[in-house]
């Protein structure tokens, strides 16, 4: 059988080639996949067909997807956390050099210099003290975020010699491991804010982070300081940046989200989207989500989802189902009196949710046919059954 995967984005070859031909068809044209891949591709608008099993973002972010619609329909939506990750914390560290050494304001004013080389001389070190900045050994960074990026970010700061505070009240063990033992944690935004020079966020846009900085919490920053924003548009209220910036509060805003509100703004420097626009990035991302859904349709392995937890079962047994339904009580005993009934033994299994829904991986000592898999879909609360 061929699993047919449809891509809405260009996907690095290197991802790709990791889908062998003789099992994937990849097109731009399929109305009936079995699994999507994309980057930035916006979902929301899409008719989700009930071939599809899975949905693949090559990238961390999946605000493009929609995916409670997905959660229902028993699809399961994979994202590629930490791929891009160098290369956003390289173009964080880049942000912050460009924002205390007035680089942009200063290549600008190069740009616009006129004359000979000689009077050229004499304007370049008449206009230099304009353009005057500040180092960032000493300084204070706030990281709001600490997973694959932010602590990325964090450690490099803490080898160019500054001083880090770090919140995540929901940092996960795998990267606390990974974070300098120099980061010091803080219990609250406000605190970071009020101890920061340079502040950048790395978390996704939801109702609790949209408007982080605004108005009222830039009374609390201290004077001079920078904004950074490589996370996601939203999070930084524009207006109350720039009029920050106007009134000589705060330094400037480095973001990769450009508007016509902050576009050519004072202090401010906005890149066109480039955080993970590097070709190892791409490629990692590619990679890592091409290899997630592999797994997925052939083995019923889930890792790095967004709506399912993670799920390993080494293959054992005859057949193997995998079953994604509703985080509801007896599931998994409606399922194994199912299976009783179709005479099917149960030779090892695991079960575990995220949030409403769950996923039961299982292996077992004999074949079943569809009728079996119709008894199972039948169950309710199950979304999807997968016969592998």
């Amino acid at each position: 059988m061929t699993n047919k995967i449809l891509i809405l984005n260009n996907i690095s070859d290197k991802g790709l080639d990791l889908l062998p031909k003789d099992n994937y068809t990849i097109t731009e044209e399929e109305q009936n996949p079995d699994a999507i891949l994309l980057r930035s591709y916006k979902m929301h608008d899409m008719d989700i067909p009930d071939s599809l099993l899975a949905v693949g973002r090559a990238g961390a972010g999946t605000n493009n997807i929609p995916i409670d619609s997905m959660s229902e329909k028993g699809v399961v939506v994979f994202n590629a956390p930490g791929a891009n990750s160098n290369a956003v914390k390289e173009l964080v560290i880049a942000g912050m050099l460009m924002a205390c050494r007035n680089l942009v304001q200063a290549k600008e004013y190069v740009d616009g210099l006129e004359g000979e080389d000689s009077e050229l001389h004499k304007q370049v070190e008449a206009g230099k003290k304009k353009f005057a900045g500040f180092e960032l050994p000493g300084r204070t960074l706030g990281v709001v975020g600490l997973g694959a990026i932010g602590v990325r970010i964090a450690n490099a700061a803490k080898a160019l010699g500054m001083n880090v505070v770090g919140y995540d009240p929901r940092i996960q063990i795998k990267y606390a491991w990974q974070l300098s033992s120099d980061v010091e944690p803080v219990d609250t935004i406000d605190e970071l804010l009020s101890q920061s020079d340079f502040i950048t966020f790395h978390v996704p846009l939801l109702d609790s982070t949209k408007d982080l900085i605004n108005a009222e919490s830039i009374k609390g920053m201290k004077d001079n300081a920078v904004v950074l924003n490589f996370a996601r548009d939203g999070i930084v209220n524009e207006e109350a940046v720039v009029a920050a910036i106007e009134e000589g509060k705060l330094h400037s805003y480095v973001c990769d989200f450009p508007s016509n509100a902050i576009k050519g703004a004072k202090g401010v420097i906005a890149l066109p989207h480039l955080g993970a626009s590097t070709t190892e990035a791409e490629e990692n991302c590619a990679t890592m989500v091409a290899v997630q859904i592999r797994d997925y349709i052939e083995n019923g392995i889930v890792t790095n989802s967004v709506n399912l937890p993670d799920i390993k079962l080494a293959r054992a047994g005859e057949c193997r189902l995998a079953i994604m339904h509703k985080n509801h009580p007896d599931m998994v005993g409606q399922i194994s009196s199912v299976l009783g009934e179709c005479s099917a033994n149960i030779h090892h299994m695991v079960n575990d949710s995220h949030g409403d829904l769950a996923y039961t991986l299982m292996d077992l000592n004999s074949q079943i046919v569809d009728v079996d898999v119709a008894a199972l879909s039948a169950i309710e609360g199950v979304l999807k059954v997968r016969l592998l």
